[in-house]
């Protein structure tokens, strides 16, 4: 199968690419030329800027392919370009989407005060009225919506969770990886965050996701949630990067008007951010690829062997000091 990617040089990218091409197929990554991964060598690469639309028409047409995976689409603008130049020419079109569509994020993020929304989220929950909570830069459900109207192109959606892994540029794991190699004995969680349960994905086994989907014919004109099958809460999650990076120290949950000042959150943590992935195990037969221990432990040995350039997170352990001698203002 013919397989192009838009975008594809980034985080999940790549791997997506080393999939497609240890299962046989024919990928092509179309992309600016602003970064490469040697997981994506052996692939044909086209560096044309999306934004273009005449050489982004021209690039897909001469590429010709079956199937097209929109990797980066964040504005209705993009989604409506690929479609135009995709339209002629491919089968189907593959668009990566977020779990933030839902509802719930807005609850999160107090954007649309309102009654906590059930979970674990399916395909089918309340997704959120107001488009761009994070900006007009991204907007998930424009780009949905721009997709799945197309009834001249077919397209499958999926919505996509926090993903963890090599190259992560979230750093996810290093604010409390950091503190367990400072040889913290003791990492404080607020009461709402730890029991707070949140959806997150190995970048393999969301590459495995989209490889699965773009392959499966029977995917066309759906929308799947793509996570591990059982959402950690946080207090679980700092547990299993201890376990995987083998510290030995504690985790104390307290009030979260007790921890330092800025470490209280400033979101509604009451609302839990979990969705239920059975649509995509039982249609398309979905399951991982990489299972979770492991997944944390290479993200761990990752994380270790490549310390950011600037630290993404803050940490004032004189104040976290404080609050555990009992001395402190909180």
């Amino acid at each position: 199968m013919r397989i192009l990617l838009i975008g594809g040089t980034g985080f999940t990218g790549p791997a997506v690419v080393s999939q497609l091409m240890a299962r046989g197929h024919d990928v092509t990554v179309l992309h600016r030329g602003q970064t490469t991964d040697a997981l994506s060598r052996g692939a044909t690469e086209i560096l044309v800027d999306r934004k273009d639309g005449e050489r982004l028409t021209s690039a897909i047409a001469s590429a010709s392919p079956d199937v097209v995976v929109d990797m980066i689409p964040f504005t209705a603008s993009d989604a409506d370009a690929a479609r135009l130049a995709c339209r002629a020419v491919a089968s189907r079109i593959v668009a990566l989407s977020s779990i933030d569509v839902y509802l719930a994020f807005g609850r999160i993020q107090k954007t649309e005060p309102g009654p906590l929304q059930p979970t674990p989220l399916t395909e089918t929950s309340d997704l959120r009225q107001t488009n761009q909570p994070n900006g007009s830069e991204c907007d998930k459900l424009a780009v949905e919506r721009s997709y799945l109207s197309d009834d001249g192109l077919p397209c499958t959606v999926l919505r996509l969770p926090a993903i963890y892994g090599a190259r992560d540029r979230y750093r996810r794991f290093r604010g409390y990886l950091k503190r367990m190699d400072d040889g913290r004995d003791t990492i404080l969680l607020g009461r709402t965050i730890a029991a707070w349960k949140f959806s997150r994905g190995y970048v393999d086994n969301v590459a495995h996701a989209v490889c699965l989907t773009i392959e499966n014919d029977s995917a066309t004109n759906e929308v799947f949630n793509v996570a591990e099958p059982d959402a950690m809460t946080e207090l679980a999650f700092v547990q299993a990067i201890g376990q995987a990076a083998g510290w030995e120290g504690d985790v104390k949950v307290m009030p979260d008007d007790q921890l330092p000042p800025y470490l209280q959150p400033s979101v509604n943590f009451e609302q839990n951010w979990d969705v239920d992935t059975s649509k995509i195990r039982s249609r398309l037969g979905y399951s991982e690829i990489v299972d979770v221990a492991e997944a944390f432990r290479r993200t761990v040995e990752w994380e270790r062997a490549n310390p950011p350039e600037v630290e993404p997170f803050e940490y004032k352990y004189d104040q976290e000091d404080d609050v555990l001698a009992g001395t402190g203002d909180n």
